[in-house]
Formats: structure tokens, C-alpha cells, sequence
């Protein structure tokens, strides 16, 4: 096993690293300059999002082939062994260049399907599918959500049939990132509609360019369209495409679920550090009121960030970690939605006209935004259920 640097000795590493690659990104830092976007979900074309994740795959290739990606992984799959944690420190290192900021698919790839397939995969699978996906040779989305399950993903209708060595399904997924540049779904299907919910579940990798498949952008109220459903219509999927064993798809799901949720509790930090800066910079001095709302915001996102460290905590412990997941997910959903209050209150009617100037209009795609967050990745309401349950250990409702 290759020797574990000290943090700091390790962070010096990756800032000279990087700035032997990258050019640092004090420009953008001024207020007023730069890139005045704060938008929760990303509104590119379909062509902008390809160029997009292409320059993001090009950097991705350069971090893993030079020892800087899958920093947790084993070097047989290219990685450097170490623990989970320093894969924060080198991403704080890295906010200070100018690189591409990853969106949604590469995270989900890396972190939440990687993880999956090392934990569920065969060793076939694992040589097959985690250093392309580490690269980012290989993308992958998730197939989980269905319009007849709401947040009970286990209520899932799309149908999987085995036929000898393969499978073929059928049905109709929602809320899928990135799946027009994906190169696999992970598909979540019934296999067995006579057994408990639970029990009747199994996991596909699916080609997204398979006959079949159909992507369908989703139009949002931002006026984006990140989010996409996808049709699968007689999708035949080899048997070694199946990940896990048959009826046990309810385990490989909440594998990616925890680790969804995990890389959840830094969600909207940057966009309430951006508006602590509006208030900073305000053209008028602030109401006693504003006041009250910016200290509030700035309080809320130092807990949010020590129960990150909670969740870090954890994993370097070597234990799965449960309430600092849900908390950290609640309490971001809830930064989000004060951050937005916030910004309401300073910019007034500017933030409804679009006249050009820097840091207003702009913040409509957070505000438009930021209460998707509040489903996704785990709605409000089943974060509560899991505490309740499982940390203060009350009665479930039961089943009438």
C-alpha cells in the first residue's frame, strides 16, 4: 500500500500539482466580474451540454492518468489508496484553479456507481466497468425514479423478464440526469411481481444507446431542461449486465442511495457563501432585519459544513454513516431555502428584472431551483421517517 501523506503535506502536493496544469482562479474571485451564475440546475442546450461534459472528461482523464483520481480506490483500479476524506482535501484545493466544475453525471458516476458496482460487482464487472468509469471514459446515470412511485422507490413498475441469458424490459423512468450523455443507465426493475416490493427488485447496467432506449428532455420553470425521461421498449440486457443477485436489487439501490446522500450535505454552500457576498456588497445599508436573515444563513452553513466533517468523520472510522446523512441532507435543503429568503429580501424588484446587471436576474435559477432539493435525493419526508425510526427509535405507522 502506497504510504498516506500527512493532510497538509498532501494538499501542498496537489497545489503544485495543479498549478502546473491549471491556471488559478483569482480572477473570477472579484465580485463583479466573472460568471454571476448561481443556478441549481444547469440550462444548456443539448449541444453546450456534450462540449460541456466532453472538456469536463478531457480533465478527469488528466487527475486520474497523473495519480489524482479514484484517490480512495485501490491501484488496481488506479487509484492511490488513500482514505475517503482526502478526496475533500484535494477538492478544496482544487476550487482555486480554473477547471471545469463537474456536474451532476460525474459525480453519480464516480462516487455513487463506482461504489456500487465495488461493492455488488463480479470481478468481471469490476475489470469491465471501474477504471472507465474512474477515467470518466464511461458515464453513468440512474434509472430509479418512476412517476407511479413517487418516493417509494421500491414501488418501481418497470418490467425486467428473463429470456435465457438475457433480460428484456420494459418501462418509463423520470428525473434523469445527464442521460443524454451517458453510456450506461442503472436501471432498477421488478423481476418479481409476487413477492414483497422489496423482494421482487434487481439492478441493470443498460446501454443508453440500445435499441429501445429513448431519451426526453423535461422542460423545468428555470426554463433548463437537466433533467430528462427515459423509455425503455423491449431493452434486451445480457445476465452480465445484471448487477447483484436476482431479488436482491432493494440492497444494490440503497447502496447508491447512501452514498447519494452522503455527497448531498455540501449541496447550496456555495451559493449562500455568494449570497452572504450580496449582502457584503449591497449598494444601501441592510435592514435590521437583513441583518438577522444574513447571520442566520452564515451560522446555518458552518453547521452545515461540521456535519459534513461528521459525515468524513465517519467514513474514516470505516463505518457507514446514518443520521449525519439525512441530517446533512435536511439541513441543506434548508439552506437552500434560506438562502433564497435571504436574497429575496436584498434585491427586491431587481431580481424579477432582467436589466443586465451583474449578480441580480441571475439569482431566478436559484430561487426557481433550489426547492427541487427537497426531493431529490431522498425527499424532506423520508429523511424525517429515517430519523424517527431509526434514531429515536418511535413505532412505525402500521400498515392498514
Amino acid at each position: 500500500m502506497t504510504e498516506i501523506p500527512e493532510p497538509e503535506e498532501f494538499r501542498a502536493q496537489a497545489r503544485q500539482w495543479l498549478a502546473t496544469v491549471a491556471r488559478p482562479r483569482a480572477a473570477d474571485g472579484a465580485w463583479g466580474s466573472g460568471s454571476d451564475s448561481v443556478a441549481v440546475f444547469e440550462n444548456r442546450t443539448d449541444e453546450q451540454e456534450r462540449r460541456y461534459t466532453a472538456r469536463t472528461q478531457e480533465w478527469e482523464r488528466t487527475r486520474y492518468d497523473q495519480g489524482w483520481g479514484a484517490l480512495n480506490w485501490q491501484a488496481t483500479y488506479g487509484g492511490r489508496g488513500l482514505p475517503a476524506y482526502y478526496e475533500q482535501l484535494y477538492r478544496s484545493e482544487e476550487a482555486a484553479f480554473d477547471v471545469p466544475h463537474r456536474t451532476e453525471i460525474f459525480p453519480v458516476t464516480q462516487q455513487l456507481v463506482a461504489s456500487a458496482i465495488g461493492i455488488w460487482g463480479t470481478e468481471e464487472q469490476k475489470q469491465r466497468w471501474l477504471r472507465p468509469m474512474l477515467r470518466a471514459d464511461e458515464l453513468a446515470c440512474q434509472l430509479f425514479s418512476e412517476t407511479e412511485a413517487g418516493s417509494d422507490l421500491a414501488a418501481v413498475r418497470t418490467k425486467a423478464v428473463r429470456d435465457g441469458d438475457t433480460w428484456v424490459l420494459d418501462g418509463h423512468k423520470v428525473w434523469t440526469s445527464g442521460a443524454t450523455v451517458a453510456t450506461w443507465g442503472v436501471a432498477v426493475c421488478r423481476t418479481d411481481p409476487d413477492v414483497r416490493k422489496h423482494a421482487g427488485i434487481t439492478v441493470f447496467l443498460v446501454r443508453m444507446d440500445a435499441p429501445g432506449v429513448s431519451v426526453r428532455p423535461i422542460r423545468q420553470m428555470t426554463g433548463g431542461a437537466s433533467f430528462n425521461e427515459v423509455y425503455l421498449d423491449g431493452v434486451v440486457v445480457l445476465d452480465t449486465d445484471r448487477l447483484g443477485p436476482v431479488g436482491e436489487g432493494w440492497r444494490v439501490t440503497l447502496s447508491v442511495l447512501a452514498a447519494e446522500r452522503l455527497d448531498s450535505g455540501n449541496l447550496g454552500l456555495d451559493n449562500s457563501d455568494r449570497a452572504l457576498d450580496l449582502a457584503r456588497h449591497l449598494p444601501r445599508p441592510l435592514t435590521g432585519g437583513e441583518q438577522q436573515r444574513a447571520a442566520d444563513l452564515y451560522a446555518r452553513a458552518l453547521v452545515q459544513r461540521l456535519i459534513g466533517l461528521r459525515v468524513t468523520g465517519a467514513l474514516v472510522a470505516g463505518r457507514e454513516p446514518g443520521a449525519e446523512a439525512s441530517v446533512g441532507k435536511l439541513y441543506a435543503t434548508e439552506t437552500m431555502r434560506r438562502t433564497s429568503d435571504l436574497v429575496s429580501d436584498l434585491l427586491g424588484p431587481s431580481l424579477v428584472a432582467d436589466t443586465g446587471e451583474w449578480g441580480t436576474y441571475a439569482w431566478t435559477e436559484h430561487l426557481l431551483g433550489a426547492p427541487g432539493y427537497s426531493i431529490a435525493g431522498g425527499t424532506d419526508e423520508i429523511q424525517h421517517t429515517i430519523l424517527a425510526e431509526r434514531v429515536l427509535g418511535l413505532p412505525k405507522e402500521p400498515v392498514r
